[in-house]
């Protein structure tokens, strides 16, 4: 499988290209950057480090040598700011995104191609991409909040002394402030998280205050994410490439489920080699449902202002 990143020079682009290079999966990777020299640098570290990691082909390249990517992965934005929400982003990156995704039309992508949004406000810029590339919607995935889940998961693992590997929870929702932890599904080692000790209402509470705001922290200490974001896309790519059909929080176009349609956010998806397989209605909480529904009408109301007319 061959995968351009867009935006492969910056922190997540470049954090994700490793990810992937230390897997091994895909065979060949290409970094695409409005800097080019920097595009360039990247892929050329990465290269000298194949003979000890990978079979694969790394470089830097441009628009019309990534025609035949099987799956672009969009990176390129502007950083968010520490006190900024995601959804304030979008005046500063829709113009950017657009050109981005003219560039790829342009170069003539293939028809079974797929796109993996991770340019914030993600739910948002995977809409746009789904109206502006005339792809099949099920082929236009975003990141949503799978880095949220990753987070979520670490979180209650590290406070309650368990091994993060056997932390399963959800964020479903936006991508951003209306995320929605998905508490009555959650467990470890196979068990309810909520009959494990001190899984309180108020642990809860802060556990999920922290989840929300974790991506503001990294902001502050480090500039911005990158080693967690740049393993979820790795997890998502690697769904993808082995058509393994897992069930994943990403983002897409909606087509009734949960009530929702006409808005790109994230819910149970079954991922494999073309895309979205299927979205799944998995009954959760009453009060979580309506959290994902008002999560969907936020995201309803600011697409209203940015779709292209």
């Amino acid at each position: 499988m061959k995968v351009t990143i867009i935006g492969g020079g910056g922190r997540v682009g470049s954090n994700a290209a490793f990810a992937l290079q230390c897997a091994g999966i895909v065979s060949e990777i290409q970094l695409l950057d409005a800097n080019a020299d920097l595009a360039a640098g990247e892929a050329l570290d990465l290269l000298h480090s194949t003979s000890a990691v990978a079979d694969q082909r790394i470089y830097a390249g441009d628009y019309s040598r990534a025609a035949d990517s099987d799956l672009f992965v969009i990176t390129a934005g502007l950083r968010r700011k520490p006190d900024e929400s995601r959804l304030d982003l979008i005046n500063r990156n829709v113009s950017l995104f657009d050109q981005v995704l003219a560039s790829i039309k342009a170069a003539g992508l293939r028809n079974d191609a797929l796109v993996l949004v991770v340019s914030n406000p993600v739910d948002i810029l995977t809409q746009l991409a789904t109206v502006r590339l005339g792809l099949p919607w099920n082929q236009i995935v975003g990141l949503g909040t799978m880095l949220d889940t990753a987070r979520f998961r670490s979180s209650i693992a590290e406070s309650l002394h368990l091994a993060p590997t056997q932390v399963k929870a959800l964020i479903l929702g936006e991508h951003g402030d209306t995320m929605v932890p998905i508490w009555s599904s959650a467990t470890v080692a196979g068990l309810p998280l909520d009959k494990f000790p001190g899984v309180t209402a108020a642990f809860q509470s802060q556990t999920f205050d922290r989840t929300r705001t974790s991506g503001a922290e990294v902001i502050r200490r480090k500039g911005g994410a990158g080693w967690a974001v740049a393993a979820t896309i790795a997890e998502v790519v690697h769904a993808i490439a082995l058509d393994r059909r897992q069930l994943l929080p990403v983002s897409s176009l909606q087509q009734g489920q949960y009530g929702l349609r006409d808005v790109s956010i994230s819910v149970p998806t079954v991922v494999g080699r073309t895309g979205v397989r299927e979205q799944v209605e998995i009954a959760i909480w009453p009060k979580e449902l309506q959290g994902l529904q008002a999560s969907a009408r936020a995201l309803q109301e600011i697409w209203g202002q940015v779709r292209p007319r």
